[in-house]
């Protein structure tokens, strides 16, 4: 346990160099959830902390951006309620769920507009109508694409 609080501690500061260290060592795990700070993982820590570089880091030595703390906050939440929009991409792009609702049914997004944090807000938003559109768009694919010849008349 003392090496992962090393690893969350050196996350928290932006410690890039020791981080990376740490991770090659392969005897850290990018997934320890430290009881002591509500579950957070060091990826939870990266993103309250905006920190882009080592979030990407973590994710390539394994770190699991859908694990949540003990209320179900996921490293988007943290993200958003601290207005690191640059941690929100990051996740975004490499297909992480943005919008997961906490254990209250509170989203990023919604913790984004609790907090002020407006740019945030306003990319969850469109990635979320996004995200929305392209699934509609594929569902009706899908249904073209089996109904095919099943038209009227055919």
């Amino acid at each position: 346990m003392t090496d992962m609080t090393k690893l969350h501690q050196a996350v928290s500061v932006g410690d890039y160099n020791l981080v990376m260290k740490m991770l090659n060592k392969g005897i850290y795990n990018p997934n320890h959830k430290d009881e002591d700070w509500n579950d957070r993982t060091p990826l939870h820590w990266a993103a309250i902390k905006g920190h882009v570089e080592i979030t990407k880091l973590l994710i390539a030595y394994g770190a699991r951006p859908c694990l949540v703390t003990d209320v179900g906050w996921t490293p988007a939440h943290f993200a958003a309620e601290s207005g690191r929009l640059g941690v929100l991409k990051i996740l975004h792009m490499l297909h992480a769920a943005i919008d997961a609702p906490d254990f209250f049914g509170d989203t990023p997004k919604r913790i984004a507009q609790i907090y002020g944090q407006e740019e945030c807000t306003a990319f969850l938003e469109n990635e979320v109508i996004q995200a929305n559109s392209n699934r509609l768009e594929m569902k009706r694919a899908t249904y073209r694409k089996r109904n095919v010849g099943n038209e009227c008349g055919s």
